[in-house]
């Protein structure tokens, strides 16, 4: 028996919808939990932060002690040593991060100056490659606003 493309989307959409009806109320605590830390970082942004620095630093330890476990038996696979050396490194940083989560604040804070002022300027340059395309007006802004971020937080770090 076959079935025509339209048939075949509307039973797609159909089991869409039903799993999404199932599972709604799950979708909806974790949006609720997502606004609640939301607005905890916003109320203690001090204790948020430090919580960010930790969260990346034992994420970066595990990622780097699984990396390992996963380079044991493949040591004649290639670039063996720089994936060694990146198990290192995901290690050292995340201790780092641990060890002072002041520095490691004031490190993260920087990266996102540098990426924030990188991305606005490469936003701009292609709003302005794009410009005969419709739309392109709001890559411009987007690029600005990533532009000015990073001169807001060059400007409020401590």
């Amino acid at each position: 028996m076959s079935m025509t493309v339209e048939a075949a989307a509307e039973v797609m959409r159909e089991s869409m919808r039903e799993t999404v009806k199932r599972h709604s109320a799950w979708h909806l605590v974790q949006s609720a939990l997502m606004i609640l830390a939301g607005v905890l970082a916003l109320i203690f942004p001090a204790i948020s932060s430090v919580a960010l620095v930790f969260y990346l630093g034992w994420l970066l330890i595990i990622s780097g002690v699984l990396q390992g476990i996963n380079l044991i038996d493949a040591h004649n696979v290639p670039h063996f040593w720089i994936q060694l050396l990146s198990v290192v490194l995901f290690v050292v940083v995340g201790m780092l991060l641990l060890r002072n989560p002041e520095a490691g604040l004031l490190s993260l804070t920087l990266l996102l100056i540098v990426f924030f002022m990188v991305e606005g300027f490469s936003k701009v340059i292609f709003s302005l490659t794009i410009r005969p395309f419709p739309n392109w007006g709001w890559v411009l802004a987007s690029g600005i606003v990533g532009i000015l971020l990073s001169f807001f937080f060059w400007r409020e770090r401590r």
